[in-house]
């Protein structure tokens, strides 16, 4: 975040000369992937402070709750930041961009066996 923060203030401090990127944005380029999602044991604001400096489409999940003590496991299912939400986050942000049909993410929700009628876990 910071050194994004430093390459946006030298950009517009300095706005004849080449713009600088920041490190991630940079690395995040060379991939040239559409989609990239950020899972977190911290809160999801936490991967969000770099959004401006990814590129394509950035979804973020993360554990935002409090006073939860069980194994990483139940934790990361609870906060649907376990692997299978993470799988249907990059197929949704796919979809979101017309590269994959609905009806796959439809199959990975079965697959992955994610119940989908669960409160939000925030709010829980």
């Amino acid at each position: 975040r910071r050194d994004g923060m430093s390459v946006t203030r030298h950009n517009m401090l300095n706005p004849s000369k080449k713009p600088q990127l920041a490190f991630v944005s940079e690395q995040l380029s060379a991939t040239q992937a559409s989609v990239t999602v950020a899972a977190t044991d911290y809160v999801r604001n936490y991967a969000e402070q770099i959004r401006e400096y990814v590129p394509g489409k950035y979804l973020t999940l993360g554990t935002d709750g409090f006073g939860r003590s069980d194994y990483r496991v139940a934790l990361r299912e609870f906060f649907e930041v376990d692997s299978a939400h993470v799988a249907l986050a990059a197929l949704y942000g796919l979809h979101m961009q017309g590269l994959v049909d609905s009806k796959l993410l439809a199959t990975a929700i079965k697959k992955y066996n994610i119940n989908t009628s669960l409160p939000n876990p925030w709010e829980v």
